[in-house]
């Protein structure tokens, strides 16, 4: 299988470029947020514990977002491998998703980091904002979302980089010459 971890800052294009892999590698896309909504939406156990969390204010313990994962694991055991994209974000979470993969005899065999300046990832975000309507990419949860990035990323970055996984991504230029730079080093990992 073929398991890819996609991280960079808000604003750095993970999404994108996430739907670009997809179709050209045929991977199964795994994103926490739309695992969170769509487990609340279909009322599932697991939904309504986590929507008692969310419902607070609280983060969903990553426990349940491991839970989540697992089951969806479960659902596509033939599936050519998976990106994961938004998930993990903490050392803890890292080390999480390693120890569940290892359990269904797999493992990430790539950490895509997206490199962004900040002064472009801030301009990213405003202009999303403006396209998309989404009140929450203003300039101050941009410096707030971040500030969250860096503290939680770093860590991760070197529990990657240790393992020989993490591949440093430019990612500024036009959408498809950073999709052909992510393409070049995957193609180099399963050949």
């Amino acid at each position: 299988m073929v398991n890819i971890v996609i991280f960079g800052a808000p604003g750095s294009g993970k999404g994108t470029q996430s739907d670009l892999i997809i179709q050209k590698y045929g991977l199964h896309h795994i994103s926490t947020g739309d695992i969170l909504r769509g487990e609340i939406a279909n009322k599932s156990e697991l939904g309504i514990i986590a929507e008692g969390f969310i419902s607070k204010g609280q983060l969903v313990p990553d426990e349940l977002i491991i839970r989540m994962l697992a089951e969806i694991l479960d659902k596509a055991p033939t599936e050519k491998g998976f990106i994961f994209d938004g998930f993990p974000r903490t050392l803890e979470q890292g080390e999480a998703l390693d120890k569940l993969l290892k359990e269904k005899g797999t493992c990430i065999l790539a950490a895509l980091n997206l490199e962004v300046e900040e002064s472009e990832l801030i301009e990213r975000i405003l202009k999303r904002g403006v396209l998309s309507g989404r009140k929450d990419d203003n300039l101050e949860t941009a410096h707030a979302r971040l500030k969250v990035y860096y503290s939680q990323t770093e860590p991760l970055k070197d529990f990657y980089k240790k393992q020989g996984k993490k591949i440093n991504i430019k990612g500024t230029g036009n959408i498809e010459d950073i999709f052909e730079r992510i393409c070049q080093s995957i193609d180099r990992i399963i050949k």
